[in-house]
């Protein structure tokens, strides 16, 4: 039977998390980032149990730092500080008392490419009219996969060669390519649809999951002699490097990927160095 402290502990725990997910609704968030936020700063309270509103720098580090001998990485221990500032610099107002804590240090692993030759066989190794297409769109026109299963009918412009993405990542809208050789099978799996359809709809109605769509990826690939670590994301990080390689502008790449800073856009020029590839091995 829980004791006064412990209910006192869970009354204002859950009272702080509904104020915060109130704060991150206001400020337009993504359910995903709520979710997220959510989930850590419940994980924060529990550690700390008490004065929930009082900013505890020792407390926070010992927190991250148990998240990081757990062996999490440094991406999610920053998601877990974000959580935490936001908590107490826009839920609790206090702006006197900064969080004075770096972020972790991310690893600089490059992102897995395929190759065009890769990305070819990934495509025929499926018959399926849908799968085939949501690999290939992915590919072509630089996709997450969150964007592939939200695509609607109304978003494509067969005419222009273009696909209008809506409030992707960041809540943010650009306009990317649409490869023209796709035009044809787009007719076929378009036709009879309304425009606020999505354009691939699951096996029960609606739109596919998220996991379901990366379960294709992974299904075609697995019929590949491919052994490459690739997943659903690596179909955006070819159509960015490849892009590259043809010699577009890096600038209309971070663009057509709806990158804010063109840094994040640069990881792809380290996958792809022309020069570095003439160069021969004394050996």
């Amino acid at each position: 039977m829980y004791n006064n402290n412990i209910l006192l502990l869970l009354y204002y725990m859950n009272d702080y998390l509904q104020q915060n997910t109130t704060e991150l609704k206001v400020r337009n968030y993504s359910p995903r980032t709520i979710k997220a936020y959510t989930n850590c700063l419940r994980e924060y309270f529990e550690y700390k149990k008490i004065d929930l509103d009082r900013v505890d720098e020792t407390k926070i580090k010992s927190f991250l730092i148990d998240k990081q001998d757990r062996k999490y990485a440094p991406q999610t221990i920053n998601l877990y500080l974000n959580a935490i500032k936001f908590f107490y610099r826009e839920v609790i107002k206090n702006y006197h008392q900064k969080i004075n804590i770096k972020f972790a240090k991310r690893n600089k692993s490059l992102p897995v490419v395929l190759s065009r030759s890769e990305i070819a066989k990934i495509i025929d190794a499926t018959n399926n009219l849908k799968h085939k297409l949501i690999i290939s769109l992915a590919y072509g026109a630089g996709l997450r996969v969150s964007e592939i299963i939200n695509l609607k009918v109304q978003n494509i412009n067969l005419d222009e060669l273009t696909i209008h993405i809506k409030e992707a990542k960041g809540k943010k809208d650009r306009i990317t390519l649409l490869p023209e050789k796709l035009v044809n099978d787009l007719r076929v799996i378009l036709s009879g649809k309304n425009t606020d359809e999505v354009v691939f709809i699951s096996e029960r109605g609606g739109k596919l999951a998220e996991r379901t769509a990366q379960k294709i990826f992974e299904n075609a690939l697995s019929k590949t002699d491919i052994t490459k670590k690739a997943t659903f994301h690596s179909l955006r990080h070819s159509f960015a490097t490849h892009l590259l390689e043809n010699g577009t502008d890096i600038r209309y790449v971070q663009e057509l990927l709806g990158h804010s800073n063109i840094r994040t856009t640069q990881i792809y020029t380290h996958v792809t160095n022309p020069s570095l590839k003439n160069i021969k091995s004394p050996l």
